[in-house]
Protein backbone atom coordinates (compact mmCIF):
# COMPACT_ATOMS: atom_id res chain seq x y z
CA UNK A 1 0.00 0.00 0.00
CA UNK A 2 1.15 3.05 -0.74
CA UNK A 3 2.37 6.10 1.80
CA UNK A 4 2.30 9.24 -0.88
CA UNK A 5 -0.05 10.16 -3.20
CA UNK A 6 0.99 12.52 -6.20
CA UNK A 7 -0.20 15.93 -6.21
CA UNK A 8 -0.02 18.99 -8.81
CA UNK A 9 0.57 22.05 -7.47
CA UNK A 10 0.97 26.11 -8.87
CA UNK A 11 4.01 28.04 -7.88
CA UNK A 12 5.27 31.40 -8.29
CA UNK A 13 8.32 31.36 -10.98
CA UNK A 14 10.25 32.70 -8.02
CA UNK A 15 9.51 29.62 -6.13
CA UNK A 16 9.59 27.13 -9.05
CA UNK A 17 13.47 28.34 -9.58
CA UNK A 18 14.01 28.22 -5.84
CA UNK A 19 13.02 24.54 -5.55
CA UNK A 20 15.04 23.70 -8.78
CA UNK A 21 17.96 25.61 -7.05
CA UNK A 22 17.83 23.32 -4.32
CA UNK A 23 17.70 20.13 -6.41
CA UNK A 24 20.26 21.28 -8.82
CA UNK A 25 22.84 21.67 -5.88
CA UNK A 26 22.20 18.56 -4.92
CA UNK A 27 20.69 19.71 -1.07
CA UNK A 28 18.07 17.93 -2.22
CA UNK A 29 17.43 14.63 -4.37
CA UNK A 30 13.77 15.72 -6.19
CA UNK A 31 11.61 18.60 -6.11
CA UNK A 32 8.98 16.54 -3.75
CA UNK A 33 11.82 16.31 -1.39
CA UNK A 34 11.99 19.96 -1.31
CA UNK A 35 8.64 20.47 -0.54
CA UNK A 36 8.15 18.12 2.05
CA UNK A 37 10.64 19.27 3.63
CA UNK A 38 9.04 22.81 3.59
CA UNK A 39 5.66 21.36 4.94
CA UNK A 40 7.42 19.58 7.87
CA UNK A 41 8.85 23.27 8.51
CA UNK A 42 5.29 24.99 8.48
CA UNK A 43 4.11 22.19 10.49
CA UNK A 44 7.27 22.57 13.49
CA UNK A 45 6.12 26.60 13.19
CA UNK A 46 2.73 25.82 13.78
CA UNK A 47 3.49 22.98 16.55
CA UNK A 48 5.61 26.01 17.64
CA UNK A 49 3.23 28.70 18.00
CA UNK A 50 0.48 26.56 19.36
CA UNK A 51 2.82 25.95 22.03
CA UNK A 52 3.41 29.36 22.86
CA UNK A 53 -0.14 30.35 22.65
CA UNK A 54 -0.76 27.65 24.96
CA UNK A 55 2.09 27.93 27.39
CA UNK A 56 2.38 31.57 26.84
CA UNK A 57 -0.25 33.43 26.04
CA UNK A 58 -2.99 32.01 27.64
CA UNK A 59 -0.68 32.39 31.55
CA UNK A 60 -0.05 35.94 30.72
CA UNK A 61 -3.59 36.54 29.46
CA UNK A 62 -4.70 35.05 32.52
CA UNK A 63 -1.96 36.99 35.30
CA UNK A 64 -3.53 40.03 33.47
CA UNK A 65 -7.23 39.14 34.65
CA UNK A 66 -6.30 37.84 37.97
CA UNK A 67 -4.27 41.30 38.62
CA UNK A 68 -5.22 44.64 36.69
CA UNK A 69 -2.31 46.44 38.07
CA UNK A 70 -0.64 44.15 35.22
CA UNK A 71 -2.25 45.59 32.53
CA UNK A 72 -2.14 48.30 30.24
CA UNK A 73 -5.22 50.31 29.35
CA UNK A 74 -6.20 50.49 25.72
CA UNK A 75 -6.05 54.60 26.17
CA UNK A 76 -3.07 55.04 27.81
CA UNK A 77 -1.83 52.80 25.04
CA UNK A 78 -3.25 54.80 22.04
CA UNK A 79 -2.30 57.89 23.24
CA UNK A 80 1.45 57.18 23.71
CA UNK A 81 0.96 55.83 20.13
CA UNK A 82 -0.99 59.03 18.80
CA UNK A 83 2.08 61.30 20.75
CA UNK A 84 4.61 59.45 19.04
CA UNK A 85 2.76 59.57 15.36
CA UNK A 86 2.72 63.45 15.84
CA UNK A 87 6.25 63.85 17.29
CA UNK A 88 7.60 62.12 14.29
CA UNK A 89 5.12 63.86 11.84
CA UNK A 90 6.47 67.01 13.09
CA UNK A 91 9.63 65.88 12.71
CA UNK A 92 9.26 65.03 9.47
CA UNK A 93 7.68 68.36 8.73
CA UNK A 94 10.76 69.98 9.99
CA UNK A 95 13.17 68.24 7.98
CA UNK A 96 11.56 68.99 4.88
CA UNK A 97 11.15 72.63 5.28
CA UNK A 98 14.57 72.84 6.49
CA UNK A 99 15.20 70.31 3.43
CA UNK A 100 13.39 73.11 1.15
CA UNK A 101 15.02 75.83 2.44
CA UNK A 102 18.58 75.02 1.54
CA UNK A 103 17.55 74.27 -2.07
CA UNK A 104 15.94 77.44 -2.56
CA UNK A 105 18.70 79.40 -0.44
Amino acid sequence: MRTTQALTITLPHEMLEMVKAKVTSGEYATESEVIRDGLRTLQARDAALEKWLREEVVKSYDDCEADAKLGVPAEQIMARIRSQYHKRTLERAIATAEQESIQFS
